[in-house]
């Protein structure tokens, strides 16, 4: 009993000064670099370095904010980039938070794998993951139109959306060019699709997140089926 209860006040000393840590750096920051806002400061198991979150940006300081950097930290045994996994975990959304019912949604084969897609209808890249994509069997797409690229972007994207049918006049307007044909009257959700991805921090375009709430931000197919797969298990 005594042995436990000093291995609990051992525990209860080393997480306060750990605490202790982290504050200090944080002020020892807020000195240095007035006005900057910083979110957390968290301890990291490599060599006494401090991670820095200011606002989505990572940085990387000693106990004794002696320097400052910004990078990938990379595990040199297992090759992991622990930099990008800890933005990915930091960016993680709740997927069914997602108003699904404001996305054109593709189902192919049995739809089991789940992604949503924020996609500027004239983003090359884009483009670029759809066709990736195309090659994907059993797999449902929602696809959130988010028109930033361009002026003419939220006309663009209200007629694709108010096409007879949406999904075939995305795709065939991305993939194939084709134009989509013009509405009489038809109200497109262009602000609130604007609305949502400035509130989940969707900066640009294509972003993925799969059912597990990860981000995935670029065109990458490869990697965003992997981690699709992994999500549905």
């Amino acid at each position: 009993m005594i042995l436990r209860l000093w291995i609990l006040l051992l525990a209860m000393v080393l997480s306060g000064r750990v605490l202790a840590d982290e504050v200090s750096v944080k002020r020892g920051v807020e000195a240095r670099f007035e006005g900057v806002k910083i979110e957390s400061v968290t301890r990291t198991p490599y060599a006494g370095l401090y991670e820095i979150l200011v606002g989505d940006a990572i940085f990387y300081t000693d106990e004794k904010v002696s320097f400052i950097f910004k990078g990938d930290l990379i595990d040199a045994r297992s090759q992991k980039n622990l930099t990008e996994e800890r933005q990915q975990k930091l960016s993680a959304i709740k997927f069914e938070d997602l108003p699904l019912d404001i996305a054109i949604k593709q189902v192919r084969g049995n739809g089991k794998r789940v992604v949503a897609i924020f996609s500027d209808p004239f983003c090359p890249y884009c483009r670029s993951l759809d066709r990736a994509l195309m090659r994907e069997d059993d797999i449902t797409i929602y696809t959130f139109l988010y028109p930033i690229l361009r002026a003419e972007s939220p006309d663009k994207a209200r007629t694709i959306w108010c096409a007879p049918d949406r999904a075939k006049a995305y795709y065939d307007f991305m993939l194939g060019g084709k134009e989509p044909t013009p509405a009489a009257s038809c109200s497109a959700p262009v602000e609130k699709w604007l609305a949502l991805g400035q509130k989940i921090g969707v900066r640009a375009t294509p972003t993925s997140f799969t059912t597990s709430g990860q981000r995935i931000m670029g065109a990458r197919p490869e990697e965003l089926v992997r981690l699709i797969a992994e999500s549905g298990k």
